[in-house]
């Protein structure tokens, strides 16, 4: 028993190793212990498992893995161990580089400890529910034991996807009607949500009453959200109304802002926008959903893209009929740059019909950059993450670098990027996902 411990199957260090090394490889942003617990743990997991995968099939040739890799359990134990030892080492380094780059404090003696002990609880815990699930499958049989998975996959796929798509989403709306003590409703008629407005301030949703609060002072902010009317018509109706009403029409300058997928629109952009306007601009944003972004992107994107289109297209047919012409921008951050990039089918179009665009943090190779400014941090996960990231390296030819790039490595890089994902707004400003008032400082001219 001791033996078996000391000297774990080839298989089994390999497929541990190979997890662990993956998740030390170079990534994009600082982690907490905690996080590189989690990355550890759930890739050194995946990993055994494919190992153990792969032993299952070999042995179904006949071929008895065990012994022909006996006398090479303590070798490949030594150099798992080494490479894991050499990969902390400059994983260290790297996490300290980032830090360094963004301004935050270096890791500390503790910080190994911590992400070695939260791994190996993790992959106890999965190793544990995986032989709890084999015990189970041996005493019923296989037949059955098949039976059973396949009873409980329905349930779960007709009882337990549905009741919890329904829970995200009841969270997703309680947090958008959560009324935040600390904003205060804005007694000026330039903003959506006051007494003198046809959007109420109960209406605008949680990010929506962010946006509209703050000093009176800079561009008018009207801002319409998924509660202020039944549908999309009648939203951008709402919106235009709003903009005649609070004096945006008379402004030199209106920039259509679309939010990301929650609603929210960034405060750093809004004081670039009033650095570079002042007074003279409107800005307008039209909530399209309160999910997350990620889960917009994934389930609901088209609602971004019609979003976008629609209040747009109001917007300029609006333009057209008046004598004095506003000049019309259009600027959108993440999901939001994707939305309104789907407004100009025509890269030619762009010009023509705006004065600027700017798309700040957009998906990858999700929108048009022809004639627009891009903002892109080289940390931003965003920016990097596709599925082509498997096996090709991202473009980054229009991003700033401001913190060191990871080397691309096929499936590895995507594996890094998509932990990334989990942190890219906990970045402070100008890295990661988090970007400055150059959102709207670095807006082109007509």
């Amino acid at each position: 028993m001791l033996s078996a411990v000391v000297r774990p199957r080839v298989g089994t260090s390999a497929g541990i190793g190979v997890g662990v090394l993956m998740s030390l490889a170079p990534g994009l942003l600082p982690r907490t212990p905690g996080a590189q617990a989690v990355v550890t743990g759930l890739l050194a997991a995946i990993t055994l498992g494919v190992a153990g995968v792969v032993r299952y099939l070999v042995r179904r040739f006949g071929i008895d893995v065990d012994r022909v890799t006996a006398r090479w359990r303590v070798p490949v134990l030594v150099v798992m161990a080494v490479l894991i030892a050499g990969a902390a080492v400059r994983a260290s380094y790297w996490q300290n580089g980032l830090r360094a780059a963004m301004g935050t404090a270096p890791i500390g003696a503790d910080y190994w400890l911590r992400c070695g002990f939260g791994a190996v609880v993790i992959l106890g815990v999965l190793t544990g529910a995986v032989r709890g699930i084999r015990w189970g499958l041996r005493k019923l049989g296989w037949m059955r034991g098949a039976a059973v998975g396949l009873v409980a996959a329905a349930v779960v796929y007709l009882v337990g996807v549905p009741t919890v798509v329904d829970w995200r989403r009841e969270a997703y709306a309680a947090a958008n009607a959560t009324m935040d003590p600390a904003l205060v409703q804005p007694v000026s008629y330039t903003r959506s949500g006051s007494s003198e407005s046809a959007v109420s301030w109960v209406s605008l949703g949680s990010e929506g009453r962010r946006f509209v609060t703050g000093s009176p002072a800079g561009p008018i902010r009207v801002y319409v959200g998924l509660e202020s009317a039944p549908d999309l018509d009648s939203r951008v109706a709402l919106a235009l109304r709003e903009l005649e009403r609070s004096g945006g029409f008379d402004r030199s300058n209106i920039v259509v802002a679309v939010p990301t997928g929650s609603g929210w629109i960034d405060a750093n952009a809004v004081a670039g926008f009033s650095e570079r306007f002042g007074g003279d601009a409107a800005l307008v944003g039209l909530q399209y959903s309160y999910a997350p972004s990620w889960a917009t992107f994934l389930f609901g994107r088209d609602d971004a893209v019609a979003s976008a289109r629609a209040l747009f297209t109001a917007l300029e047919n609006r333009i057209r009929t008046m004598e004095r012409k506003p000049k019309l921008y259009v600027y959108g951050q993440s999901l939001g740059a994707l939305g309104g990039s789907a407004i100009f089918a025509d890269d030619a179009d762009q010009a023509r019909r705006t004065c600027a665009v700017l798309w700040a943090g957009p998906p990858a190779g999700d929108v048009h950059r022809a004639g627009a400014t891009v903002l892109s941090n080289s940390s931003d996960p965003v920016v990097h993450w596709s599925p082509a990231l498997l096996w090709r390296a991202p473009d980054l030819s229009h991003t700033r670098t401001d913190a060191p790039i990871p080397r691309w490595l096929p499936v590895v890089s995507f594996v890094q990027a998509t932990a990334d994902l989990l942190a890219a707004l906990d970045a402070p400003p100008g890295h990661g996902h988090r970007y400055g008032t150059d959102q709207g400082t670095a807006l082109g001219t007509c």
